[in-house]
């Protein structure tokens, strides 16, 4: 099966701000530090100062001496970003996204709209890079002595 046929499957019904389990969390913690959350996300401390700073991730609570406490809830939305970050929605779409959610239930069409239209960016670069595969497979084969191409240049 490739890469689009798996993309145009029917997707399973998980709910969107989920974090997976590639960033384990402390059992019975709900509040975690900058340097905590840099470690369970892969982010740095400065991008995720930057995406509360621009609107990105919703209000942190602090502590008492003025330090950010995450929540889970912060996490799994943090999660949801990264995803967004890789389908290479421009961070002005996030941020709108973001604004949209904190808006309420009367977003919900504004929403998946913006997703909608992500998600066809998201099957075209599939399509490309499958594309992209198959050339760099067959290129792989002739170097293999499997075909014998010549190699073509452009020229």
């Amino acid at each position: 099966m490739t890469v689009v046929q798996m993309v145009n499957q029917e997707a399973s019904p998980v709910a969107p701000c989920v974090a997976e389990d590639t960033h384990p969390r402390p059992d019975g913690q709900d509040k975690y530090t900058i340097s905590e959350v840099a470690a369970f996300t892969g982010m740095s401390a400065h991008t995720l100062r930057w995406y509360e700073r621009i609107g990105l991730m919703p209000h942190v609570d602090r502590s008492n001496t003025g330090q950010r406490r995450f929540s889970n809830h912060d996490l799994d939305w943090l999660a949801f970003v990264g995803k967004l970050r890789l389908t290479g929605m421009p961070v002005a779409d996030m941020v709108t996204y973001a604004e949209l959610v904190r808006a309420g239930k009367r977003t919900e069409a504004q929403r998946k709209a913006l997703l909608e239209a992500t998600r066809v960016d998201v099957v075209q670069r599939i399509a490309e890079l499958q594309d992209t595969l198959t050339v760099l497979d067959h290129k792989i084969q002739t170097y293999a002595g499997t075909e014998l191409v010549p190699e073509r240049t452009g020229v």
